[in-house]
């Protein structure tokens, strides 16, 4: 049994799939050396989504900014002199929003109130999230069917292929509700034994009511959904409060336990993702390189070195 890591990436386009991958193992190489880790990873493997909703990826070597092919948030290193600034207020502005929203947009079974109004939202900002939940079928590589079909099936491929392995499973943005819905609906037999989300939209209100209504939730008190159920060690959260996208950050509040007493452990972090002067704190290759972060990375990448007894005897006294 080998240890692997495999990622699955968020909302937009994205550069290619090689290119992509290479990135998101800089940004983890580089995040363990910044903390004092062992930069060694296990094998990575990318799954890769994005040619389901654009026609091309972005072009690293195209210089028009007005073009839609244009790249422009490459992975870069962490900036020097980074200043970390104290977000005490607006953590509780957050806190206090996340759960008014709650209370206006969730019903008590997780349906959605005021339905047009998030719709809407979700068209004009979200375009990737809504055609994923949309019921028509698109042309897709020559077939007619729905994309969420197609995406969820690529990450059940790459799950499948690694079933004997121990797997951390590492989800970004939208990446994060493929992950999710793939591990409670479409192998809820699958056993990994990392689950680490990062600047994940799950906790948001419209996302909550799409998955209490494919598990099935009833009129009735207010339920918790559940963790995906092969998930056997560890769901760590991390989201930085500036990230809009991880707004209800606070994913132990949305999710219960689920046999294996597995519950997200949330972390905010700090995200440094930052290009030309400008801050990007939800994007991936800042999260993969906190320290946080880093930390769960290396405490998996160890445990791929031990014994299967002293695997076993963390498991059980961790």
């Amino acid at each position: 049994m080998a240890n692997v890591i495999i990622g699955i990436h968020g909302l937009g386009n994205k550069p290619p799939k090689d290119l992509l991958q290479k990135w998101w193992a800089q940004a983890m190489e580089e995040g363990m050396r910044m903390h004092k880790f062992m930069p060694r990873l296990p094998k990575f493997e990318m799954v890769y989504w994005a040619d389901l909703m654009y026609d091309k990826p972005l072009d690293i070597n195209e210089t028009d900014p007005e073009s839609p092919w244009f790249l422009e948030e490459p992975y870069v290193k962490s900036p020097e002199n980074f200043k970390t600034e104290n977000h005490e207020t607006r953590k509780k502005i957050v806190d206090f929003l996340r759960k008014e929203m709650k209370k206006i947009f969730l019903n008590n079974d997780l349906s959605l109130n005021y339905s047009f109004l998030t719709d809407s939202i979700v068209t004009r900002y979200f375009q990737d999230i809504q055609k994923y939940y949309s019921e028509e079928s698109y042309d897709i590589h020559g077939e007619k069917t729905r994309v969420r079909d197609v995406i969820r099936h690529r990450l059940y491929k790459v799950l499948e292929k690694h079933r004997d392995d121990n797997i951390m499973l590492i989800a970004h943005s939208m990446g994060s509700i493929i992950a999710f819905d793939v591990l409670s609906f479409l192998k809820p037999v699958m056993s990994i034994d990392s689950f680490i989300t990062i600047g994940s939209p799950l906790g948001l209100p419209v996302i909550i009511s799409k998955i209490a209504a494919e598990q099935g939730h009833g009129a009735g008190e207010r339920p918790k959904m559940l963790t995906p159920p092969g998930v056997m060690s560890r769901w760590y959260n991390y989201s930085d409060i500036l990230d809009k996208v991880a707004f209800n950050y606070k994913l132990s509040d949305e999710f219960s336990e689920n046999s294996h007493g597995v519950d997200s452990i949330d972390f905010l972090v700090v995200n440094d993702y930052e290009i030309n002067g400008e801050r990007n704190p939800h994007k991936s290759y800042g999260y993969l390189r906190t320290y946080e972060f880093s930390r769960a990375l290396n405490e998996f990448a160890i445990s791929g070195r031990l014994s299967l007894w002293e695997r076993f005897r963390r498991r059980i006294f961790r």
